[in-house]
């Protein structure tokens, strides 16, 4: 759509596409998923910060992924949800607004990249290394690490953004539910090559390096399981990494779906569909994987509802 008729300061935007019939299912279906995973991350954030015994580095990497998740869930689901009853045609949006949206939906997915690859490298040192963890995993480590996981991210997708930011706007339509990278270079009409290759770039290598460090971490895991004959160490191992696995696994494949579905036009769609679960099913489920899974936690947990009763 061309912008003949109005500033291209202000876009409209497609937002959530639902029938009218479907309207006030879709909402609540939404809410009561943004309010589980609000509460779900963030009380287990107040957990693991009030109780003691799990202020340890393994934990406290946790807390990094339960804040990015309701992080990328607060810049996606709000507005969505704000803009559900509104018709398509009243969708509008400020530009700078849909800049904000697009690096916020992508700092969240690269940091989930790079938050995934401190916790193999803590799970790597805990189980190959127990008898230097302690040295190695310090307080000041697991806050340089953090950093370092938030930081990486940042600058590369500040990079990503820049570079649709700089380009001039020739459309005023976003064709999305919500704004991200693909959405800022598309209301161009200018020369796109530098665009792509920073982007496809940039994604490949942040899901190259998650996905070898995680490979690399299992690999050594599962030689020193397979060494040792100690069942405490092995069922131990087999608890925690089977955890980050999963939330991994997720990750890994929500992403791609998104990346090998933008190669088929014709399914645009579907796409979309998958975006929104993107900033929706991770962040759902990693807080309740962490939460049943983990021993010490889930101990916790029973202990509190307990009380209350």
């Amino acid at each position: 759509m061309l912008n003949n008729t109005f500033n291209v300061d202000v876009l409209q935007i497609e937002g959530l596409k639902v029938s009218p019939q479907a309207t006030i299912p879709a909402f609540m279906l939404l809410l009561l998923i943004y309010i589980f995973i609000m509460v779900s991350n963030i009380g287990l954030v107040v957990l693991i910060f009030m109780e003691r015994s799990l202020h340890q580095p393994m934990y406290l990497l946790f807390c990094n992924m339960s804040i990015n998740d309701a992080f990328g869930a607060s810049c996606i689901i709000p507005r969505l949800l704000t803009q559900v009853f509104t018709l398509l045609t009243k969708r509008y949006i400020s530009y700078h607004q849909c800049a904000l949206q697009a690096f916020c939906a992508h700092f969240h997915a690269g940091v989930c990249h790079t938050v995934l690859i401190i916790m193999a490298f803590d799970r790597y040192v805990a189980i190959c290394r127990p008898l230097r963890y302690a040295t190695i995993m310090t307080t000041r480590m697991v806050v340089k690490l953090s950093l370092s996981a938030w930081g990486v991210a940042f600058f590369l997708i500040l990079i990503l953004v820049f570079l649709s930011t700089r380009l001039s706007r020739c459309r005023s339509f976003v064709d999305n539910p919500f704004c991200d990278n693909a959405s800022l270079f598309k209301l161009s009409c200018e020369n796109l090559l530098i665009n792509h290759i920073y982007g496809l770039s940039s994604a490949m290598l942040t899901m190259a390096c998650s996905l070898s460090s995680v490979t690399v971490t299992y690999v050594r895991i599962a030689m020193v399981c397979l060494s040792s004959r100690n069942q405490t160490l092995n069922s131990k191992a087999l608890q925690t990494c089977a955890t980050h696995l999963a939330v991994y696994i997720i990750l890994f494949l929500s992403g791609n779906i998104i990346i090998i579905l933008h190669r088929f036009p014709h399914l645009a769609d579907e796409r979309k569909l998958a975006s929104i679960l993107f900033h929706v099913v991770p962040p759902s489920m990693n807080a309740v994987i962490y939460g049943l899974q983990i021993k010490t936690i889930r101990q916790k947990i029973t202990i509190i509802f307990n009380k209350g009763k």
